[in-house]
């Protein structure tokens, strides 16, 4: 017998959320569903539904993140749970206390689940493996390996855009060898019937072997990349990369791969232009695009909303989808 998976339970349902990987489309199509019913959540007069009633959530961000955190919180408050932010700075992982005697002190306070961003890949792995049976994890990024949400969030708003999968051309464009946004993206696009993923980026920022690897195609021409796409998903471009020889300049890289009006236009008509934030207008993309009909940045934020409610109402195992829609119609 196969050892039960580490994001499951029991019985198959989701406990934790730390990667993408070796979750099954009918998994992630469940979580977009759910999302889609918590959507209505945000035009009500009290923005809140009773799903979490009770609970404790805590956030503990190793690493900065001001969209991704409040999101999160906005989440957990919209499902009515008591949520905690730990200050990292001034606690007592500042001081020396070890990562684990932190859980086990939040543990002490009955803290139902943890939602945890961390510089180092696999810390979130990690602490859901010491953490308390009852307790729950969600990845809210660690290191360049998985960003499992914000993957999820852009699958959902492509959704929206874009229903079937299986006929879809995507474009990753920028830092795909550091972005653990990027890895989980593919992951998600993959699973859920893309048939052709691109990655299009300066060799310096590739990961080797990446079409072996990841099963995508690697361009390293921006426009021959884009062409005749249907989704365009720009990534950020972290300024320490320009003095690391990865990259000549943020003008040069945005002469050879910033997206403009006029290099979007080989995409398809009607392709859709998405960046998970924050935007370097004039690096990675002009203000043009990023302000245009086509870009669907602003509604990734709020999907990010409904996304991360779905997640934390699934591991906190509360009622169906069905039973959601009692509270969100």
């Amino acid at each position: 017998m196969s050892a039960p998976h580490p994001q499951l339970d029991a019985q198959g349902n989701l406990k934790h959320f730390l990667t993408i990987d070796g979750l099954s489309r009918e998994l992630l199509v469940e979580i977009l569903d759910r999302a889609e019913g918590f959507l209505g959540v945000a035009q009500q007069a009290v923005k809140k539904v009773p799903l979490c009633r009770g609970k404790v959530i805590a956030n503990l961000f190793f690493e900065n993140s001001t969209r991704t955190r409040t999101t999160f919180e906005l989440a957990a408050k919209r499902l009515s749970a008591d949520v905690l932010n730990l200050n990292i700075s001034t606690s007592a992982t500042a001081k020396g206390e070890t990562l684990l005697d932190t859980l086990r002190n939040l543990e002490a306070m009955h803290v139902d689940m943890f939602v945890v961003r961390h510089a180092t890949s696999g810390a979130a792995h990690f602490i859901a493996a010491h953490a308390n049976p009852h307790v729950s994890i969600i990845n809210a990024g660690d290191g360049r390996h998985s960003h499992p949400t914000q993957g999820m969030l852009d699958m959902f708003t492509i959704r929206r855009h874009k229903p079937d999968f299986t006929r879809l051309r995507v474009a990753i464009v920028g830092d795909i060898l550091h972005s653990r946004v990027a890895r989980s993206q593919i992951l998600a696009l993959t699973t859920l019937g893309v048939p052709e993923i691109r990655v299009i980026a300066p060799r310096t920022l590739l990961p080797s072997h990446v079409e072996d690897a990841f099963g995508v195609r690697a361009f390293h021409d921006l426009r021959e990349g884009i062409r005749d796409v249907d989704v365009v998903i720009m990534l950020r471009i972290q300024r320490e990369r320009m003095n690391s020889a990865l990259l000549p300049s943020e003008h040069e890289y945005f002469y050879l791969f910033g997206l403009t009006e006029k290099r979007l236009s080989v995409a398809c008509p009607d392709a859709i232009v998405m960046h998970p934030g924050p935007i370097n207008r004039g690096v990675e993309m002009d203000s043009q695009v990023a302000d245009g009909s086509r870009s669907v940045i602003l509604e990734q934020v709020s999907n990010g909303i409904a996304i991360r409610m779905a997640v934390m109402s699934m591991c906190l195992g509360t009622q169906n989808l069905n039973s959601q829609r009692e509270y969100t119609a």
